[in-house]
């Protein structure tokens, strides 16, 4: 897998942290965003986004729980949506970093405090 922003990252390393990290790792990214969005920075809301979404790739070549792919590939169908919306909106970032937490309840109860 060729990544822009993790180049030193492959599927073999990301595969070495359990499930719950993976989505701690990308709800990072989706709470970075958050930052930018306040900021008013579009570009880097973008850049944010971007990241997590290869994130979310590496996490479907490696998935080894199958029950829990089509929810991931449809978490990533909404932040694709987001990343392409001209308006980045705080509100609908808050609801997709919850989206994401809620797909593991270890990952959840980490963060969704």
């Amino acid at each position: 897998m060729n990544l822009k922003h993790h180049k030193t990252l492959t599927e073999e390393k990301w595969s070495q942290f359990p499930f719950y990290k993976q989505i701690i790792m990308i709800a990072n990214e989706i709470n970075r965003a958050k930052s930018w969005i306040i900021k008013g920075d579009s570009e880097e809301v973008k850049n944010c986004y971007e990241k997590a979404l290869e994130l979310i790739d590496l996490t479907v070549a490696v998935l080894a729980n199958k029950k829990v792919l089509r929810e991931i590939l449809r978490f990533r169908e909404l932040l694709a949506q987001e990343y392409i919306n001209n308006q980045k909106n705080a509100e609908v970032n808050k609801k997709l970093f919850f989206v994401l937490l809620s797909l593991n309840k270890d990952s959840y109860n980490l963060l969704a405090k």
